[in-house]
């Protein structure tokens, strides 16, 4: 009989049978913790995953090749030339420079036998004007010497120079850009490195300041205090310069800045034209004659205190002004008077000096600051002083000594003592004797027992050559632009080609450590109620 008030189970009651519980309970699923998060969700990880690794791989391969280029700059030795031509006012010379790069950017100098060449053929470039084409002639000389010590391979990247100097600045800008187009010519056909505004006239005080780099290079004083450097005083032929490091105030015009390694050094640098050595002579004689004109009806001789006496001279033959050849029977009569040499050089180096706007001026209306530190006199105060057998340290009162002798010598026993000589050199050591006088001691103030005063034409092995103080400048200015420009070497066609195989190495590691994980089984695990213990199982990818 059938209970007509028999509970029907509601499929809401919590009560169940045990069967259906122990049924329910046997195999509980335990997903891995991945497979309870969406598709998207796992496809979302993966692809962060995937972007990181790639980033990670990239930014390794980058980090590997700055360090193999930067090491690459680091450890290389590359060879280069260069070549500066010095257009002087007695004739014109040519440098040839072979020298390294090294630690990534830094110029290693050999200004020995193995590192400098140089020819000099005469006469000077200004020496050209009135037949601009000639000059030519001595500038392919020139180039041809370069080409023989320059391996071809290496032309086309070897800098050519051209830098006039006092003889080129003293004639007519016209004339001088003629002769410099016809240079510029020459140089254009060359097959070396060149570029029209590289033949210029340089200025005086470029000149200047190109000597003292020079020689602070050679003294081991370049780039580090400034309060350590040696001066410069340069006798040529046709100007002199006088470069220092100073620390008074200075019209712009005299003032210059140069920064070399972590220094900057503030300079006096001026050149000082027509006062050198072979111009400054001319000027004498030709005021002496000049002089003469005025007092020859007088009929008073005159006398030439700066040539021994026996000397003849051929008035015709001197570089006079036209205006100096009023007089046809104009004559110096030489007196060899070393006191009245120098006399009259003073005379010469201080006029103007009543119109100087500056609060003192040493030589005519020119603006010097007193004079500081050591200083090296190079060209002809080398020249003059190695004449007279003096040492590289001799006080001025030696010099002075010596001049006095040579002046008041007979001619006769001068041209037999030094026969080797030619006359017109030999003749020009009494001048030069007191101009360096007036000039270092009477101008400047330089005492006669002065010991800061060298004279030298070299430091060890090195010459004291303005040119090569203008191929260290330009040299390491023009490394230094492409050194600054580090990281656009770095994607050159030639580190792209480096970059690429980093790239592709690093590519091919991590495809194959994608691939190696991608074929890694998925795993998940299944509690066994019955066995109490977990069941790890293999599903498929796809799945």
């Amino acid at each position: 009989m059938r209970r007509s008030n028999a509970r029907k189970l509601n499929n809401n009651n919590p009560i169940t049978t045990t069967s259906n519980t122990m049924d329910s309970a046997k195999f509980q699923y335990r997903p891995n913790r991945s497979s309870n998060r969406s598709p998207n969700r796992n496809n979302s990880k993966s692809n962060r995953n995937i972007i990181c690794y790639t980033s990670i791989v990239f930014v390794i391969a980058f980090i590997c090749y700055v360090f193999v280029f930067s090491s690459k700059i680091r450890f290389s030795v590359v060879k280069k030339y260069g070549i500066v031509i010095d257009g002087g006012s007695t004739g014109t010379r040519i440098h040839v420079f072979e020298y390294e790069v090294r630690d990534g950017g830094v110029p290693v100098f050999d200004f020995g036998d193995k590192g400098l060449v140089s020819m000099r053929v005469n006469p000077g470039l200004s020496s050209y004007e009135l037949d601009p084409e000639m000059a030519s002639e001595s500038v392919i000389k020139l180039v041809e010497f370069g080409k023989k010590k320059v391996p071809k391979e290496y032309w086309s990247e070897t800098e050519i120079r051209l830098m006039a100097t006092a003889g080129m600045r003293l004639l007519d800008l016209d004339v001088q850009e003629k002769i410099l187009e016809v240079c510029r010519g020459v140089l254009r056909d060359s097959g070396f490195k060149f570029k029209d505004d590289w033949a210029s006239v340089i200025s005086g005080s470029d000149e200047g300041l190109y000597a003292w780099v020079i020689a602070n290079y050679a003294l081991g004083t370049l780039g580090s205090d400034p309060l350590q450097t040696t001066g410069i005083i340069e006798l040529g032929g046709a100007s002199a310069q006088v470069t220092f490091v100073s620390n008074e105030p200075m019209p712009q015009e005299y003032s210059r800045t140069i920064k070399f390694r972590n220094f900057t050094y503030k300079i006096y640098s001026h050149s000082l034209l027509q006062f050198g050595q072979n111009v400054a002579f001319d000027l004498l004689l030709e005021s002496l004659v000049a002089r003469g004109q005025d007092q020859a009806a007088q009929s008073v001789k005159l006398m030439d205190p700066c040539s021994p006496r026996g000397y003849t001279h051929n008035i015709r033959s001197l570089k006079l002004s036209p205006s100096s050849f009023a007089d046809k029977n104009a004559g110096l009569y030489p007196s060899g008077n070393f006191s009245e040499c120098r006399s009259a050089s003073l005379s010469l180096l201080q006029k103007g000096r009543e119109s100087c706007p500056y609060k003192s001026c040493y030589i005519g209306s020119t603006f010097m600051p007193k004079l500081q530190g050591n200083f090296l006199a190079t060209e002809n105060f080398f020249h003059t002083s190695k004449f007279f057998g003096l040492p590289q340290k001799a006080f001025l009162s030696d010099l002075m000594a010596a001049g006095k002798s040579f002046c008041e010598e007979d001619w006769s026993r001068l041209k037999s003592k030094y026969h080797s000589l030619q006359e017109e050199d030999l003749h020009r050591y009494c001048f030069s004797s007191a101009y360096i006088l007036a000039l270092l001691h009477d101008s400047l103030g330089i005492a006669l027992d002065d010991d800061r005063i060298g004279y030298a034409n070299q430091v060890e092995n090195i010459p004291l050559d303005w040119a090569l103080g203008a191929f260290i400048l330009q040299s390491t200015a023009e490394l230094d632009k492409e050194h600054s420009g580090w990281f656009a070497n770095m994607f050159s066609e030639d580190s792209l080609i480096l970059l690429l195989f980093f790239a592709f190495f690093i590519l091919v590691m991590f495809t194959a450590w994608y691939v190696s994980k991608w074929r890694k089984p998925q795993l998940k695990t299944i509690y066994d109620l019955e066995k109490g213990k977990y069941i790890v199982t293999r599903i498929g990818r796809c799945s």
